[in-house]
């Protein structure tokens, strides 16, 4: 795939958006935390706005994306997220920084994120076609988790140098960076169907309808809503702990996120192995089964060896995480027909994202009234309970992927104990 120099571009493109990405996943609430010294439910409404998007746009955003072409979606969206991140070092500097500024920011830019994202989860099946989406979706998950190793140690020294506003700036310019590298891909997108007749809730009902009905794609979004229920309901109180509680700075900060993320580049470059060996359906309960439980050790870490076992706890979680993610997003790619693959990715990312909010607020006003380690624990276990819907649905024995039927109902799923090919 990297031999290609269309896939090459986009691939230039994820590095440059992610690395942004991460950068803003620590600057954002570090501002919060140190400069407006925001307590856990302010630090938990933070994290509510940067994900409510999917929950106020998240089933429309899939029929719109499936109406227009995805590369202007993706070009423009980087684009007005990149000025947007500008305002938070600009009100820093004008000392006008208040966190419902971050609030309203974080709220505009995640907004932006799920057209985004929803446009650039349809897009890769034209750009690589259905026969190497295995391979692209692992590519890009492998791209995607390097530059979350190296994000966080870059943003760590570059928080504790620049200062959490100014490192905001290099978001924006990673964000100008991606746009770039996807305005520059050659390859034709297909003209979307006419809109002409269309009905938004019609098409919205349809995509939902589409996956509910799928005994592959509902089980899979179930597993998908719990685990991320719980993951953000860590995540809001991991920083909190990380700084309060073990008394770590920026710098410590991004090595521990640094070395969580190797997990992650190492499950992409596994997952395709793993999901050749054991098929896509069982990859995505046995994901969670084996690894989540590992997150529990960080609420018991302590300065020290106890905090680098900890560390290494994450790294497992993001292992299977990733491998999970990888195993089921092809397996919802190679299903779904093209002309529903926006409302299949934008319900998926509706459900996944969607209760983000909730879980924001959830892990502040937990954190709140029981304290950071609490919630830790709370997390690790509804992480580890996220395997149950997928063990209990045809995936459990899906060792390969259905053949799909070009209309809306795929064929049905092959089970049992063969390999893919």
């Amino acid at each position: 795939m990297l031999r290609e120099p269309d896939f090459r571009r986009f691939f230039g493109a994820t590095v440059a958006g992610q690395l942004s990405d991460r950068f803003v996943f620590l600057a954002l609430p570090l501002v919060a935390i140190v400069w407006l010294d925001a307590d856990e439910f302010e630090v938990g409404v933070l994290t509510a706005m940067t994900t409510a998007g999917s929950l106020l746009i998240g089933l429309p955003a899939g029929a719109w994306i499936d109406r227009w072409r995805k590369r202007p979606v993706m070009v423009n969206t980087d684009l007005v997220r990149a000025a947007l991140l500008l305002l938070v070092p600009l009100a820093w500097w004008t000392d006008t920084l208040t966190i419902w500024l971050l609030f309203a920011v974080a709220l505009a830019h995640g907004l932006l994120t799920v057209l985004f994202e929803v446009g650039y989860t349809s897009y890769l099946p034209a750009l690589v076609g259905r026969e190497h989406l295995v391979e692209g979706n692992a590519k890009v998950a492998a791209a995607r988790s390097a530059v979350s190793i190296s994000g966080p140690g870059l943003a760590g020294p570059l928080v504790a140098w620049l200062g959490a506003p100014l490192t905001l700036v290099a978001s924006s310019a990673g964000m100008l960076l991606s746009a770039l590298g996807v305005l520059r891909i050659r390859t034709p997108e297909p003209q979307p169907p006419a809109a002409a007749g269309r009905h938004l809730a019609r098409e919205v009902a349809e995509g939902l309808r589409f996956v509910l009905g799928h005994p592959l794609l509902r089980p899979t979004l179930f597993t998908d809503g719990i685990f991320s229920l719980f993951l953000v309901t860590y995540q809001t109180m991991l920083l909190v702990f990380l700084s309060r509680h073990l008394g770590l700075g920026s710098f410590g900060i991004g090595l521990v996120l640094s070395a969580m993320a190797c997990g992650g580049f190492a499950g992409a470059l596994l997952a395709r192995r793993v999901v050749a060996r054991i098929g896509p359906g069982p990859a995505v309960w046995l994901a969670p089964l084996c690894t989540a439980p590992a997150a529990g050790l960080m609420p018991a870490a302590r300065p020290g060896w106890l905090l680098w076992l900890a560390v290494a706890g994450l790294a497992l979680l993001s292992l299977g995480g990733v491998i999970r993610l990888i195993a089921q997003v092809g397996l919802q790619q190679h299903v779904t027909p093209d002309r529903l693959l926006g409302r299949m990715s934008a319900t998926v990312r509706f459900v996944q994202w969607g209760s983000m909010p909730i879980a924001g607020l959830l892990g502040g006003l937990l954190g709140s009234l029981l304290g950071a380690p609490a919630v830790l624990w709370i997390g690790a276990a509804g992480m580890t309970a996220a395997f149950l819907p997928a063990l209990l649905s045809p995936l459990r024995a899906t060792r390969e992927l259905p053949v799909m039927d070009e209309g809306l109902t795929p064929a049905s799923p092959t089970a049992g104990s063969g390999h893919r090919s």
